[in-house]
């Protein structure tokens, strides 16, 4: 069995209300996919980085069992720090949590470009942008 691991994060401005998705497909070694997932969050004042990072995390704290996980991601800001050492100058706190949510696994990171049709890119964009609307309605639920 292998796990796949996508991510997305979204922001509506930037800071603004934010939109966070993870989709977790497992399959068979031949491609067959077993199971898909979802996980999804938003925060109400947050940054498109940050959110970034918290699909990562969000996808990775769903995992019940350690496992080998190929996470994609079209965040540079993620990937290129995770694999080619960028500096880690803000987000200090999820940096910190992403840490600690890989212990277990054995990961591989994968850039994928975003906005390119990439069905589970797609996909998770489309969620995170749906959990921005959730945190916007409840907020003005609240104002009102």
């Amino acid at each position: 069995m292998q796990i796949s691991l996508y991510t997305d994060g979204a922001c509506s401005g930037n800071p603004g209300a934010g939109g966070y998705a993870a989709i977790l497909v497992a399959t068979e070694d031949d491609g067959t996919i077993i199971n898909e997932k979802e996980v999804s969050g938003g925060e109400r004042h947050t940054t498109n980085n940050r959110m970034e990072i918290k699909a990562v995390i969000a996808g990775l704290m769903a995992l019940t069992t350690p496992t080998p996980v190929t996470i994609y991601s079209d965040s540079q800001y993620v990937i290129y720090t995770m694999t080619k050492g960028w500096q880690r100058k803000a987000n200090q706190d999820l940096w910190a949590e992403l840490d600690a949510a890989l212990k277990p696994h054995k990961v591989k990171w994968k850039y994928v470009r975003g906005h390119a049709g990439h069905e589970y890119n797609e996909r998770c964009d489309k969620i995170a942008r749906q959990a921005i609307q959730t945190i916007k309605q409840s907020a003005e639920r609240e104002r009102s």
